[in-house]
């Protein structure tokens, strides 16, 4: 697995995030509603992934623009989606084309830029004067219980220096003050617990940590990793996340919406 700076995270198996993870696009219709796209409008959907939000948004009649880090993301939205734009592009150092949007939208992605400052100006360089910002994202102890398996199973192989904390989940006046910072007035914040029921029964909790949690442990061979997500996932099964046969994952979530002074 390759890395960007910061640990964000760059190659994924497209095709398999959109079979087994699609409760991530499927939560975010809910943030498409609060942007209430409007006909004519250009967005950037910031973060895109595979692209289902981007043409959701697309539907409402305005312009979109999918941008993320991701090839694999961006060629499977390119794929599905043809008719729309997306460019593949870190958005930490994302720069618009001599142009402003009315609104920028991110849906569970800017927890995987751990450089947060760098995300906010890119963000909100790209958002004109009264434009806005609409995002979902990690918020303070999200997942908290599957990080604390992790840990502990590093702890059993004797390998607890070497855990990576790949995501930033951010508390609600930590994300607020960056956003000021860089001229946004924040209306509205909320931190709330959402717990995700996991796809693919038994094993939602594996594949869980083979999309999303690799980056958490030591990179070594991928027998070692397959054995310490093994242990951890038998370790979770002690948890209130699991429960006869089905997974829940201990989401939190941190709602941001707020306008270009």
């Amino acid at each position: 697995m390759t890395e960007a700076r910061n640990s964000q995270k760059v190659h994924w198996e497209a095709g398999t995030y959109d079979e087994s993870m699609s409760f991530v696009s499927r939560f975010g219709e809910d943030i498409v509603q609060w942007l209430n796209p409007q006909k004519g409008e250009r967005i950037v959907d910031f973060g895109c992934g595979t692209g289902d939000l981007a043409a959701r948004i697309a539907t409402k009649g305005a312009e979109v623009l999918g941008v993320d880090i991701s090839p694999e993301m961006v060629e499977r939205a390119r794929t599905k989606y043809p008719l729309l734009s997306f460019q593949c592009s870190d958005g930490l150092a994302w720069k618009p084309e001599n142009q402003s949007y009315d609104a920028v939208f991110s849906n569970a992605a800017l927890h995987w830029m751990k450089d947060a400052e760098a995300a906010v100006i890119s963000m909100t360089r790209a958002i004109r004067s009264g434009g806005r910002l609409v995002a979902e994202l990690g918020g303070h102890r999200n997942v908290d219980t599957i990080i604390s398996a992790v840990k502990e199973t590093l702890i059993t192989y004797g390998r607890e220096d070497a855990f990576v904390m790949p995501w930033y989940f951010p508390k609600v006046g930590e994300y607020a003050s960056l956003l000021e910072k860089y001229g946004m007035e924040v209306k509205s914040a909320e931190l709330f617990d959402r717990p995700t029921p996991l796809e693919d029964g038994e094993q939602g909790m594996k594949g869980w940590l083979e999309m999303f949690g690799t980056s958490m442990f030591p990179r070594t061979g991928h027998s070692m990793t397959d054995e310490w997500i093994q242990e951890t996932v038998e370790r979770l099964k002690e948890t209130a996340l699991y429960d006869q046969g089905k997974w829940t994952a201990d989401y939190r979530r941190l709602r941001i919406f707020a306008v270009k002074k």
